[in-house]
């Protein structure tokens, strides 16, 4: 799952939320955002806290940017996995069990 992120703090929250309440666990989450400046660097820091996934499957890139595709590609080449979800700041998963209907199928 590749989100990204600039200064728009409450929308990433909620993509944290929907993220990190998920019940299925196998997942990476590649989080790149352009150098917030709107209180989103502090709470990257909450979401690496509140992480309950393998601790490689979470990378957080803070870096000025040259905008979102430059951004989502920084994502796709940082990605491990075979398949690549962009949920971007403000999206969210309908519930907490999206991951857990979706794998099965793919595999």
């Amino acid at each position: 799952m590749i989100t990204i992120a600039y200064n728009n703090l409450e929308g990433l929250r909620n993509t944290a939320k929907s993220v990190l309440s998920q019940t299925y666990r196998d997942f990476e989450w590649i989080i790149v955002d352009g150098a917030s400046n709107d209180g989103t660097q502090d709470y990257l820091l909450e979401i690496r806290q509140q992480w309950r996934g393998e601790p490689e499957y979470l990378q957080i890139i803070s870096e000025p940017g040259a905008g979102i595709y430059n951004a989502m590609n920084k994502g796709i080449r940082l990605a491990q996995g075979e398949y690549c979800l962009f949920l971007n700041s403000g999206d969210y998963l309908y519930d907490e069990n999206v991951l857990n209907k979706v794998y099965p199928p793919l595999v």
